[in-house]
């Protein structure tokens, strides 16, 4: 049940109706979440530049939402889970399988599976990690611009889970639960 209420995009105003007709000549849609997130225009067009910026950098969009996909089950964010395996699946082609072992912090790729794994330990660390920690990345063949943008892409995603958790954002993607929630 939603405890924040969805902005509705045909009666929004101002920066508001801004934001939301660029959400639209992008995605043909305006989320759940960036309705809610509407609440405070601030808190809207701050996530949607962090994204933006973030979406141009080198991690690339498929590893990023891979870390997506891990740091939503790390939190169990349904609404982010069903977003980021929609996205995955229909935008960025990614299969199921490497979306569900995302969800766990694998892949098949070794690079990538550094980089989840990484993810993991930042988000169960609350991000702090150890020198050992980096170096096992650095291993990996991950730069350190590549742990910058983890971290960055890390700390997005917490904010929109936590914000997801927070607001009650009705799913509006294909629902996937996290596997904690499954079990409950």
């Amino acid at each position: 049940m939603a405890r924040l209420t969805a902005i509705n995009p045909e009666t929004a105003t101002g920066k508001t109706k801004e934001l939301f007709d660029g959400i639209q000549a992008q995605l043909g849609m305006v989320p759940n979440m960036m309705r809610t997130m509407a609440n405070s225009t601030a808190m809207l067009e701050g996530y949607l530049k962090l994204s933006s910026t973030l979406g141009r950098g080198k991690l690339g969009a498929v590893r990023s939402g891979l870390i997506a996909l891990t740091v939503a089950e790390s939190n169990s964010c349904n609404y982010c889970l069903s977003a980021h395996t929609y996205i995955g699946g229909n935008m960025l082609k990614i299969d199921a399988a490497a979306m569900g072992a995302a969800r766990g912090g694998e892949s098949a790729d070794p690079k990538t599976a550094a980089i989840l794994a990484f993810t993991q330990t930042l988000v169960s660390k609350r991000g702090l990690v150890s020198d050992a920690d980096v170096d096992t990345l650095k291993a990996a063949g991950v730069n350190e611009t590549e742990i910058a943008e983890i971290v960055g892409h890390t700390a997005l995603n917490i904010l929109t889970n936590y914000f997801n958790n927070t607001a009650g954002t009705v799913v509006d993607f294909p629902l996937v639960e996290s596997y904690s929630a499954a079990t409950v």
